[in-house]
């Protein structure tokens, strides 16, 4: 099934323009070079790990379904153990926040067999315990058009620069087919549920979200969600009311990622 889903995109990039000159990560270690990013922040998943998330609204951080699973077990990851930490740089955050409720896409399924589903439909939204109202803590719009060829943008934390986010300013959308986005950005174990950025108009607007990475014809490549109406659709599930904590934990005492955390925090496609 894995080999059927990279022929696919295979053959979906190979219909696009080549694929433009994309700038190198840069990392935002400071205040001046993090300003503007702070909503952007790593997600600490109960100590096992970590994924990467964006906020959208106050009290809300879009980030990758698979996040929300342990990769070993399959099972949920307690909700109320995982803290967004809203522009985390060098051991210190803009904002630190539980999370309250979280819902997944209705489609995804974790234990499912790789496929295009699975990238499609791999897309959560949580509900922070309180809201981040924070002047330098602003959240991002989301916006539904992006095509091949579009310049876009990525912020993420990853394994091997997990204290501060780097942001490749420039790489390009080189396919899109079936709820897809195939990118050339460099993403690594972490940067799950990263942000893609478009500046269009000179305005940023979130337009993916990073799901894998995969080989397509030799060149790493990033996958994500085109999100349509599926932001749409995880904000009525909330006030719906799903996404009710799995358990109750006491949240006194924060869980730090230390030195021995499983440093991949999150499920990749690979070829």
């Amino acid at each position: 099934m894995l080999r059927r889903v990279l022929i696919f995109l295979c053959l979906t990039l190979s219909a696009t323009s080549a694929i433009s000159e994309n700038s190198a990560l840069r990392r935002l270690d400071t205040g001046e070079d993090g300003k503007g990013w702070e909503g952007v922040g790593r997600l600490d998943l109960a100590g096992r790990g970590f994924c990467t998330g964006a906020l959208i609204a106050p009290d809300l951080v879009l980030t990758a379904a698979h996040c929300l699973f342990d990769r070993e077990t399959g099972e949920k990851v307690d909700y109320s153990r995982i803290e967004f930490q809203a522009g985390m740089r060098n051991g210190r955050a803009e904002a630190y926040r539980w999370v309250r409720r979280a819902v997944v896409h209705p489609s995804y399924h974790f234990d499912g067999p790789v496929s295009a589903d699975r990238v499609r439909n791999d897309l959560a939204l949580l509900e922070l315990a309180q809201p981040i109202r924070n002047g330098s803590v602003i959240p991002f719009d989301v916006a539904r058009a992006v095509g091949a060829g579009d310049q876009v943008g990525v912020v993420s934390y990853a394994h091997d620069r997990a204290e501060a986010p780097s942001m490749q300013d420039i790489c390009s959308v080189t396919g899109r087919q079936q709820g897809i986005l195939v990118m050339s950005c460099d993403v690594d174990f972490g940067a799950s549920g990263s942000p893609v950025f478009s500046f269009d108009g000179g305005r940023t607007q979130i337009v993916s979200v990073i799901s894998a990475k995969a080989h397509v014809d030799g060149e790493r490549v990033a996958l994500g969600s085109q999100l349509d109406g599926s932001v749409d659709l995880l904000r009525n599930q909330l006030a719906a009311g799903v996404g009710v904590l799995k358990s109750t934990l006491s949240q006194a005492r924060r869980v730090r990622v230390g030195a021995a955390r499983n440093a991949s925090g999150a499920k990749f496609l690979k070829q």
